[in-house]
C-alpha cells in the first residue's frame, strides 16, 4: 500500500537529521559512498514507514496501523541547498532538527527555515535533539533560543519536541506528533505528473542479461494516477553531446512495474514516495542522472523550455544584504526536483526573463525558488511565480 504523506527532515550540518530518522523508521538512508565517508547527507535519501498504535503508545513496529509515511532526509550542508529546495517540491510537512548542544539559530537551521516557508509547508514539528549531550538548564536555554528564532514566522507556535535520536528518547512522542498533526496536502486532479528526485540502475554486477531490469525512477506522483503499463515520457530526457553542444533527448518508454515501500502496486497516487521501474536501458538511470525530469504519459506535459519568464517576490531577511541585480548575473533556480543555473536576460521591476542552461518544464504559475551568491556562498534569496 503507498504512504499518504511526504515528509522532510531538515536543519543544521550534524544536527541528527539522519540519525533521527533510522530511529523512526528502523531504516539506514545514507548508503551513497561518499557520504559514508564524510559522515554527511548528500543526496535526498528516503524511506517509507508504518506507524502503529498500541495500546496509548505509537511505534513503528507494531500493533494497529494507523499511518503510512515517506521520509526525505535532506542535506544540512550549505553547498548542498539546492537538494533541500528540490525536496520542498514534494512534501506535505516538514520535521526541522535542531541540537540541544548549539546555540540556535546555526547558519543552515535559519536557510532551511526561510526554504520551508517559502515553499508554503504549513505543517511543521520541530525536534529538539541531542538532549542527551545537555543538562536540564542547557536544554531549557535551547528551548528559548527556539522559541525566539521561531517569532515572527509562521511557525511560532509549532510543536517542538526533545529527543534523543542516538538513544531513541522520546521517538514515540514524535510520532504521536505526526499521527496527530500531520496530514496529506490535497493536490490538484488531471493529467499526472511525477517528479523524478532520484535515479537508480539496480543491477548488480554478473546479473545475468535475461535478468537485467530496466532503469528505474524514484519521486513522487503531484498530480494525477500512474499505472503499470502505462505509455510515459521523461522530459527534458538525458543529456547528450553533439559537436561538443550539450542538448537533451526527451525520453518515452513504458512503466512495468511500481513499487510503493517494498511493496509491489498497480498504480501510484499523490502521496509518498514511488519507484518506478521502465524498459529503458539502466545505464541512463544511474548516478542521479534524470534527476529533475518529470514524468507523464505521452503527450501530457509542457515541452522543456530555456527561457523562463517569472515574478520575483524576495524573502525578508535580517542578516544578508543583497547587491542590485545585474545583467547576466548567474542564479539557481529551483523547480519541482531541477536545479539549474539562470543568467539575466531582462528585468522590469519585479518581472525577470531569464536564460536557462539546461532546459527544464515548468508549468503556469508555477513557484520557483531563486538563490544568490553573496558572501561567497549560495543564499535562497527570493520565490518566483512562473509566467
Amino acid at each position: 500500500m503507498q504512504s499518504k504523506i511526504n515528509i522532510m527532515t531538515a536543519g543544521h550540518v550534524d544536527h541528527g537529521k539522519t540519525t533521527l530518522v533510522q530511529a523512526i523508521t528502523g531504516n539506514k538512508i545514507s548508503t551513497h559512498s561518499e557520504e559514508l565517508k564524510r559522515g554527511i547527507t548528500i543526496k535526498l535519501g528516503y524511506s517509507d514507514c508504518v506507524f502503529y498504535k498500541d495500546g496509548e503508545k505509537y511505534n513503528s513496529k507494531t500493533g494497529e496501523e494507523v499511518m503510512r509515511v515517506s521520509f526525505l532526509d535532506a542535506p544540512g550542508h550549505e553547498t548542498l541547498m539546492a537538494t533541500v529546495i528540490a525536496a520542498s517540491s514534494i512534501v506535505d510537512g516538514a520535521i526541522l532538527v535542531i541540537a540541544a548542544n548549539e546555540k540556535c539559530p546555526q547558519p543552515q537551521t535559519a536557510e532551511h527555515l526561510a526554504v520551508i516557508e517559502a515553499a508554503e509547508i504549513k505543517q511543521l514539528i520541530i525536534v529538539q535533539n541531542k538532549i542527551d549531550l545537555v543538562d536540564e538548564k542547557q536544554a531549557g536555554q535551547n528551548y528559548e533560543e527556539i522559541k525566539n528564532f521561531l517569532k515572527g514566522t509562521s511557525y511560532e507556535n509549532a510543536l517542538i519536541i526533545p529527543v534523543s535520536a542516538n538513544l531513541g528518547l522520546n521517538i514515540n512522542y514524535l510520532i504521536q506528533a505526526i499521527v496527530e498533526n500531520f496530514k496529506p496536502v490535497k493536490k490538484d486532479e488531471g493529467e499526472a505528473v511525477f517528479y523524478v528526485a532520484r535515479s537508480f540502475d539496480v543491477n548488480k554486477p554478473r546479473t545475468k542479461i535475461d535478468e537485467i531490469k530496466g532503469a528505474v525512477l524514484g519521486g513522487s506522483v503531484v498530480k494525477g494516477v500512474l499505472k503499470v503499463g502505462d505509455e510515459i515520457e521523461i522530459l527534458p530526457g538525458v543529456a547528450m553531446k553533439k559537436k561538443d553542444k550539450e542538448y537533451y533527448q526527451p525520453l518515452e518508454t513504458k512503466i512495468v512495474e511500481i513499487e510503493a515501500g517494498k511493496e509491489k502496486v498497480d498504480e501510484a497516487k499523490p502521496g509518498g514516495l514511488i519507484g518506478i521501474s521502465t524498459l529503458l536501458d539502466p545505464s541512463i538511470s544511474k548516478s542521479d542522472s534524470l534527476v529533475g525530469c518529470v514524468v507523464g504519459r505521452k503527450g501530457t506535459l509542457s515541452r522543456p523550455i530555456n527561457e523562463v519568464k517569472m515574478i520575483l517576490k524576495p524573502i525578508k531577511r535580517s542578516l544578508i544584504s543583497f547587491p542590485p541585480f545585474t545583467s547576466q548575473e548567474p542564479i539557481v533556480l529551483g523547480i519541482g526536483t531541477a536545479t539549474t543555473l539562470g543568467f539575466i536576460k531582462s528585468q522590469k521591476k519585479s518581472e525577470f526573463i531569464l536564460e536557462l542552461k539546461k532546459p527544464v518544464c515548468v508549468f503556469p504559475n508555477q513557484k520557483i525558488s531563486i538563490m544568490r551568491r553573496a558572501q561567497n556562498r549560495w543564499h535562497l534569496y527570493a520565490t518566483a511565480v512562473s509566467k
